[in-house]
């Protein structure tokens, strides 16, 4: 919405504008396969180019209509114009995969809807009396093609648009008054506490730039800052100045999405009104999990467009659009809570979201980024998860086993499916035999182009089956497959020199993984879809790294801003005299025990111990048990659930009767993303540099950056364990009042590599032995 005048100005497309107005009955899919939207581009140009010279393709429309509250803009692309001396005819291309005679049957009042909009917009801008109209449908298969011509009278085409119009006036006055009432309670919004932090204030000062300028910022930011609030507070002033009309807060987990809903409150408890949507997962938003989204199976989708109307007049008096409050509304409408979500996405002015919504290729949010950027703006939560995240939304993987699952679901029912699965599965086996010959996993700079073809044709055969929407006891199995081949063949379509191809044997099965190395491409293009975007965590060490490897522009500032907390309630410690390579662990594990076992007995409390494995933490965890029995231990194991989680964490309570230490991992659950204040953590050691283990992927991040500018060690290994090193210390200290000591356990961190690299408001303190280390503790914890 932008100003005209004294008026707002509002914008819709006519598709849009007809959907919202016509749309009603079932949520049904029509099923669209891997290479259906290229392939309608297609359709729609052949049919085109099939047309007379004096054929217009692709010709823009506008109309503008103003009511005493504002403008309405209604805009929109005709797919083709003919002009001769019968007239002036024009039409709108379809494509499908249904039967044509369907359509003959009974007609589409969408594609009615959008055709006569076209027209009527046509003939009021040439100043026709009557025009003809063409709705063409194309069947994706068999490529028949059925035309439906009728003629209209300007009288019927304008009696037709008025109501639709003036159906969504009522709408459009709902969402003009509030973005009135929106503007003026963030124009007189004050920041929500006393005073800023040191370096809250200058980290809002540079977001507030940045989307003002639509620039790029990259900020590290002591944990205590107030990251979240410094974030949210200058995107909304923006808001109601007119620099962006949706924020798209991202974030990478559970707590990055709490902390944006929490501040939020805070804000509107002040007076603040604005509606902030949090979208959720579909697995997790679903009301009938295992159904297919069909109005045969669910009734949430049986009648959903009957009712979301409705649904969503009802949740518009709430400012709160949260994953709890959506799944009530649509509980009491009976209305699918995912699609739900993802409608009243088109009218929040916040969305806090998952990254992937934003970045991965598979699921980001088309009715956003399809067709055109905008002016949005991306607040980038935890930015330091992007990088790995980024990879994996890069890359794809299929196994051996699956294909050979399903074949043998199929083998009577579906022959076709069968013999190409076969096809797949005699070249994966051809693979695992180089594999075996080898004895390792391995990796070539070559896609694996001859598999293509072959996938490709699974997917067409088994698309027009899916389509036919069969139950079948293997359809599950088959669908699941099906998407994972396709998102396979998405990624094999941007696969370039930042691409490596990987086989690894598992057993009798085969793992083929296209693994995006260097996914800043990508993200560089993805960033294009915001006009502004501010990536910030506590550890982006270093800043340059970081710029780099996500895609930002040259023209990306940076800012780092120091800890905000006292520097007197912070005890860090090196001891540099113990090795934790890998090659030493075996020898040095009681030696390294006996270096947190002296952290903790100078005061009763909560401790946490981070390792760079779990068979590293393991191995140091029994030879700790073994001398200490007086501490009470717990230990992180691998996939804990939820549930596990929280009792681990639950156990770092207040009260505590005796000391308790939490044995976990660098870069897992607890390492960062936890939030235990005051008494609840008194300290933690970190046990060598956080190197990920070598593996063939870190290997070839090695070998690309080694070769790209010299980096290449750094690019794998030193950057992200530093970073996870960071995080873990970062535990300790979360708020003005927090007390705590870190024991960094390395030789390397004396060294000026990994020195360097350390916060400069770092002052650690190398300890020399045992008794050394024990008075320097008693002196700190003397003077907290």
């Amino acid at each position: 919405m932008v100003a005209s005048g004294l008026k707002s100005e509002l914008n819709i497309a006519v598709r849009a504008l007809v959907e919202h107005v016509l749309r009603a009955g079932d949520l049904a899919f029509e099923f669209l396969g891997f290479s259906r939207p290229a392939d309608a581009i297609r359709a729609h140009q052949r049919i085109q180019n099939s047309r007379p010279d004096t054929y217009r393709a692709e010709v823009p429309i506008s109309h503008q209509i103003e009511t005493d509250q504002f403008v309405l803009l209604v805009s929109g692309r005709i797919d083709g114009i003919y002009t001769g001396r019968d007239g002036v005819v024009i039409e709108e291309i379809k494509t499908t995969t249904r039967s044509l005679d369907a359509f003959e049957q009974e007609e589409n009042p969408l594609h009615w809807g959008q055709l006569k909009s076209y027209a009527y917009l046509y003939a009021i801008q040439q100043d026709l009396d009557q025009i003809d109209a063409q709705l063409t449908y194309y069947q994706m298969d068999s490529g028949e093609i059925r035309e439906f011509r009728r003629s209209f009278t300007l009288t019927v085409l304008e009696d037709f648009f008025n109501d639709l119009v003036s159906r969504y006036l009522q709408w459009a006055a709902t969402i003009v008054d509030w973005r009135r009432r929106r503007d003026e309670s963030i124009q007189t919004l004050e920041f929500p506490f006393a005073a800023y932090r040191p370096g809250q204030r200058r980290m809002a000062v540079e977001i507030y730039r940045t989307i003002h300028s639509g620039n790029q910022l990259l900020v590290q930011a002591a944990t205590g800052i107030g990251k979240t609030m410094a974030a949210i507070f200058p995107a909304l002033k923006a808001v109601a100045e007119g620099l962006n009309p949706k924020i798209f807060y991202l974030t990478a987990r559970t707590t990055g999405r709490i902390a944006a809903e929490k501040a939020l409150e805070e804000l509107w408890d002040r007076g603040l009104r604005l509606k902030a949507v949090t979208l959720t997962a579909k697995d997790k938003a679903c009301f009938n999990p295992g159904r297919t989204c069909s109005p045969e199976e669910c009734e949430f989708a049986r009648g959903h467009f009957d009712r979301v109307g409705e649904a969503r007049q009802d949740i518009f008096q709430q400012d709160a659009l949260t994953r709890e409050v959506i799944a009530k509304v649509a509980g009491e409408f009976r209305v699918c809570p995912f699609e739900f979500a993802l409608e009243l996405s088109l009218w929040a002015d916040c969305i806090i979201c998952d990254y992937n919504y934003a970045f991965d290729p598979r699921v980001f949010l088309r009715r956003f980024f399809q067709d055109e950027n905008g002016d949005y703006t991306f607040l980038i939560d935890e930015a330091h998860n992007l990088v790995d995240r980024s990879r994996e939304m890069f890359s794809a993987v299929i196994h051996k086993q699956s294909f050979l699952d399903v074949r043998r679901a199929v083998r009577k029912e579906l022959p076709q499916v069968f013999q190409s699965l076969g096809k797949i599965n005699g070249w994966l086996v051809k693979a695992r035999k180089r594999c075996a010959e080898t004895g390792s996993p391995r990796a070539t700079k070559q896609p694996p182009d001859d598999l293509y073809p072959s996938l490709r044709h699974f997917l067409k055969i088994t698309e027009r089956w899916l389509a036919r929407n069969v139950n079948a006891p293997f359809r599950e199995a088959l669908l699941e497959l099906y998407f994972e081949v396709t998102g396979f063949m998405r990624v094999a379509e941007q696969y370039d020199n930042s691409y490596a191809t990987c086989f690894e044997q598992i057993e009798k099965d085969l793992t083929l993984k296209l693994f995006c190395i260097d996914p800043s491409g990508q993200l560089r293009n993805a960033l294009k879809r915001c006009r502004a975007a501010v990536l910030f965590s506590a550890t982006m060490a270093p800043l340059d790294y970081f710029k780099k490897v996500l895609g930002c522009d040259e023209s990306a500032r940076q800012l780092i801003l120091p800890s905000p907390f006292p520097r007197e309630n912070f005890g860090l410690y090196i001891s540099d005299r113990v090795s934790t390579f890998y090659r030493h662990r075996e020898k040095t594990k009681t030696e390294v025990a006996q270096e947190i076992r002296s952290l903790v007995r100078q005061k009763q409390g909560n401790y946490l111990f981070f390792f760079p494995s779990y068979e590293y933490m393991r191995m140091v965890y029994a030879a700790y048990k073994g001398g200490d029995a007086a501490t009470e231990t717990i230990l992180q194991t691998p996939a804990m659930t939820e549930s596990e989680r929280d009792r681990f964490l639950q156990r770092f309570s207040q009260e505590t009767p005796r000391t308790l230490v939490g044995f976990a991992v660098m870069g897992g659950i607890f390492g960062e993303g936890i939030d235990l204040k005051g008494e609840r953590l008194s300290g933690a050691a970190i046990v060598g540099v956080g190197l990920p283990g070598i593996s063939l992927e870190r290997e070839l991040i090695r070998e690309y950056f080694g070769a790209d500018d010299g980096a290449g060690f750094e690019f794998a290994y030193l950057y992200p364990g530093i970073n996870r090193v960071l995080q873990a210390a970062g535990r300790v200290i979360r708020s003005e009042n927090d007390v705590g000591v870190v024991l960094l356990i390395d030789p390397r961190y004396a060294t000026p590599r990994y020195k360097s690299l350390l916060p400069e408001e770092w002052h650690p303190v190398h300890v020399q032995n045992e008794h050394q280390f024990a008075r320097h503790l008693q002196s700190f914890w003397r003077r907290a």
